[in-house]
């Protein structure tokens, strides 16, 4: 086996980290695709004898190919529909004895919080809080000291204490988006009423129609203006099943060969806190339809 064979391999053993990793930070699936084989590319052309500690050395690179991209992001897309925006979805069948996949989840709710944060901070708390780096590594990615590195982490976190926070009950979550179906099929306000938190926040992204601002995006909130919309969902809810949205019980519609919808629930002590939908069928034909 030659070198570049050999590092390839070492490559591929890092690579669902560095993905999580890109993730995280960017909450867009191609973007975090690109940002890890960018990573391989710098990797490729470097010298890899000089590199004592190759994953952290990947962590690194991704990390700062990541920050880049949020940055030119900000520049860009400072839109008033950006309280609209759903990062995407990671979907997968669902699994009762996949723990791993769970254990790592991230839920909608959390990614739509992290993506309101500075990119310096989200790659902070990223980094720190999520994938247990130290100050001094997370301080030589944003190139500040490690007490301003502390300082950007604290600030995120703050911030992301507001965020919903779901049950891990998966049985539970599963009794609540089976019950949800069922009303919404049948059209049943009363029921789809009980399984909703009053102040129930309902996000939906459909993208944009060209020239005519959004589609039919739409962030709704309060438990009878969420039931509104619900029903407008029943003609769809015989083409939705349950799916892992994001490692937690959500659902997906699916016509024909043709993924429509993705819906993901915060479910809180038995009640739904929070619904991200998304819709944009562009952003939707890049997804694996779960089995």
């Amino acid at each position: 086996m030659d070198d570049i064979e050999r590092l390839a391999g070492q490559f591929e053993e890092n690579r669902p980290h560095l993905r999580a990793v890109a993730y995280r930070m960017l909450g867009s699936v191609s973007e975090a695709e690109d940002a890890v084989q960018e990573a391989w590319l710098r990797l490729s052309r470097s010298d890899a004898s000089d590199i004592q500690n190759l994953a952290g050395w990947l962590t690194t690179v991704v990390s700062r190919v990541c920050l880049d991209q949020l940055r030119s992001r900000k520049t860009r897309r400072e839109d008033p529909l950006d309280d609209l925006y759903v990062p995407d979805p990671i979907l997968s069948p669902v699994d009762p004895e996949d723990e791993a996949v769970r254990a790592d989840a991230v839920g909608l709710a959390m990614m739509v919080v992290l993506d309101k944060l500075s990119p310096a901070e989200r790659l902070a708390f990223v980094l720190h809080d999520m994938f247990g780096l130290s100050f001094d590594e997370v301080a030589e990615v944003v190139d500040k000291t490690p007490a301003a590195a502390r300082q950007l982490a604290s600030r995120a976190r703050r911030r992301v204490q507001g965020a919903p926070v779901g049950d891990n009950d998966v049985s539970r979550q599963r009794e609540v988006v089976d019950a949800f179906l069922a009303a919404a099929r049948g059209g049943d306000f009363e029921a789809l009423l009980s399984l909703l938190d009053p102040n129930v926040v309902l996000r939906a992204d459909a993208g944009t129609t060209e020239g005519r601002g959004p589609a039919v995006s739409k962030l709704v909130r309060g438990a009878l203006a969420v039931v509104e919309q619900a029903l407008t969902f029943t003609k769809l809810a015989p083409h939705s099943r349950p799916a892992l949205v994001n490692g937690r019980l959500g659902m997906v519609t699916v016509v024909g060969d043709t993924l429509m919808g993705v819906m993901d629930v915060t479910i809180h002590d038995g009640k739904i806190t929070e619904i991200n939908i998304l819709a944009d069928l562009p952003r939707l034909e890049a997804l694996p339809i779960p089995a």
